[in-house]
C-alpha cells in the first residue's frame, strides 16, 4: 500500500475573536496578563475548521467544494503552512507549491524576472530548476514586454497569470490552486484548466483544486471533497458528491424579521422569501415579500449582490408608486430575470421606501442563492453589467400586491 501524499487527522483550527494577542508569539508578561484578565474578558471561539480527516494519494486530482465559509480556504492555508493548526496533524510528502492569492510570494518591489527566481526558491526550487523551466513560465504567463519591470506596475491579471506560471510549472509534488483563476480573463482560465490536467496525467503531482465552478471540478477531479460547516460533509466520487451538494444547496431562503420596528407609520418588511427557478443562462428569482403598511405611498426594490457584497442588478417595478398607503398588511410577488451569472454565492438585500428620498425599511443580505453551473458547460463567464454598477430590470415578471386577512 502506498504512501498517501497528504494525510489529514483530526484537523482543527480555532480563531479567537477579540483576543488581544495570537496564540503563538506570547510572552511570559502577555500571558500572565491574559490569565489576571481571564476572568472579565470576553473572547469568543470560531472554530473554522472541526474534525477533519482525509488522505489523498499521490497523483490524485483532488476537488473540494463548499459553500462560502465551509472552511476551504482555511484548510489549503494549513496545508501549505501558512497558518498553523490548533489541534490535529498534517503530514506531507514531498515539496507544496501554493497558489492561494494573487501574488502570494512575491517581492512588489522586484522585477518579474527576479521574482520568478524569488518565488521558486521560497517553494524549495534550485536555481538550475528555476533555469531550465524559465522560458515555459514567461511564455505561459504572456509577460515577456513586462519582465523587467516590477510586478508592483502589474495589473491583477498579470499578477495571476505569472504566480500561477511559476506554481505550474516548478518541480514540486504538490499543487495547491484556490479560486484565484477567477482573476484572469476567459482565455486564461482554460489554459490554466489545462495546465492542471497535463501537470496532474503527465507528471504525477497530486492537486488540490478548490472551485465554486462545478462543471470544471467534475471534469478535471477525481475525487472530491464537500465542506460544511468546517466538516467533511461527503467524500466520494466528483458526480456523486457534486449531486449531493447541488441537492443540498439551498434553492429556497427565507427570512423572518425577529421582532418589528416601533413606529406605525413607516413600512417594515415581515418576511422575505426566495425561490430559484430554471436553468443557465435563463434563470429567475421568485421573491415573495409580507410587509407591514405604512402610511405613505411606497417603492419596494431588490438589490442583487456578489459575494464581495457589490451590487450587479436592481429589480424594480415600474409601477408609480408601486404600494399604496393602507392600514393593513400586504404581500407582495415579483419574479426577476437573472442575466447569466457565474458559479458563485449571491445575497438579495431588500429596500421599501418613500420617493427614492426616505428609507422606510432596509434588509440587507436577507436571502441568498448560489450558482452552481456556468451557463456555458465548462466555461465562467463575466457578469453582464460592469463590476460595481446597478442595472435596472427591464421587465418585472409579475407582481400582485393584495391585502392579507
Amino acid at each position: 500500500m502506498s504512501i498517501p501524499a497528504i494525510q489529514i487527522e483530526s484537523l482543527g483550527k480555532r480563531y479567537r475573536l477579540g483576543a488581544g494577542t495570537t496564540e503563538r508569539y506570547k510572552t511570559l508578561r502577555d500571558s500572565l496578563a491574559n490569565w489576571w484578565r481571564a476572568p472579565v474578558r470576553q473572547d469568543r471561539e470560531f472554530w473554522a475548521l472541526r474534525e477533519l480527516s482525509f488522505s489523498v494519494s499521490s497523483g490524485e486530482v483532488l476537488g473540494i467544494i463548499g459553500q462560502n465559509g465551509a472552511g476551504k480556504s482555511t484548510l489549503l492555508k494549513l496545508i501549505s503552512r501558512i497558518t498553523e493548526p490548533t489541534e490535529g496533524r498534517i503530514s506531507l510528502r514531498g515539496r507544496v507549491a501554493s497558489l492561494l492569492e494573487v501574488g502570494t510570494g512575491f517581492h512588489p518591489e522586484l522585477t518579474g524576472r527576479e521574482n520568478i527566481y524569488f518565488n521558486g526558491s521560497v517553494l524549495g526550487m534550485t536555481r538550475a530548476e528555476i533555469r531550465s523551466k524559465f522560458a515555459e513560465i514567461v511564455e505561459f504567463a504572456g509577460v515577456e514586454q513586462f519582465l523587467d519591470l516590477p510586478v508592483k506596475r502589474y495589473s491583477s491579471g498579470m499578477y495571476v497569470r505569472l504566480a500561477f506560471a511559476v506554481a505550474a510549472h516548478l518541480q514540486s509534488e504538490v499543487l495547491i490552486v484556490d479560486e484565484v483563476l477567477a482573476v484572469g480573463d476567459a482565455e486564461f482560465q482554460k489554459r490554466c484548466v489545462g495546465r492542471l490536467r497535463s501537470v496532474a496525467n503527465e507528471s504525477g503531482r497530486t492537486v488540490l483544486f478548490v472551485s465554486h465552478n462545478l462543471a470544471v471540478v467534475q471534469a478535471m477531479c477525481s475525487r472530491v471533497l464537500l465542506l460544511s460547516g468546517g466538516r467533511l460533509a461527503h467524500d466520494g466520487s466528483p458526480s456523486e458528491v457534486i449531486s449531493h451538494y447541488v441537492r443540498g444547496a439551498s434553492s429556497e431562503s427565507r427570512w423572518t424579521r425577529g421582532e418589528l420596528p416601533r413606529s406605525e407609520d413607516s413600512w417594515a418588511f415581515e418576511q422575505i422569501e426566495l425561490q430559484l427557478g430554471g436553468q443557465q443562462p435563463r434563470m429567475t428569482l421568485r421573491l415573495q415579500v409580507e410587509l407591514r403598511c405604512g402610511g405613505s405611498d411606497v417603492f419596494i426594490a431588490f438589490d442583487i449582490l456578489d459575494a464581495a457584497g457589490i451590487p450587479l442588478m436592481q429589480a424594480l417595478p415600474k409601477a408609480t408608486p408601486f404600494l399604496k398607503a393602507t392600514t393593513a398588511r400586504c404581500r407582495v410577488v415579483i419574479g426577476v430575470e437573472l442575466p447569466p451569472l457565474i458559479p458563485g454565492a449571491y445575497a438579495v438585500d431588500a429596500w421599501v421606501g418613500s420617493d427614492f428620498s426616505r428609507t422606510h425599511d432596509h434588509v440587507r443580505n436577507a436571502v441568498a442563492f448560489e450558482i452552481t453551473e456556468s451557463p456555458t458547460t465548462g466555461r465562467s463567464v463575466a457578469h453582464t453589467s460592469d463590476h460595481g454598477s446597478i442595472v435596472p430590470v427591464s421587465e418585472v415578471i409579475e407582481c400582485h400586491p393584495c391585502d392579507l386577512t
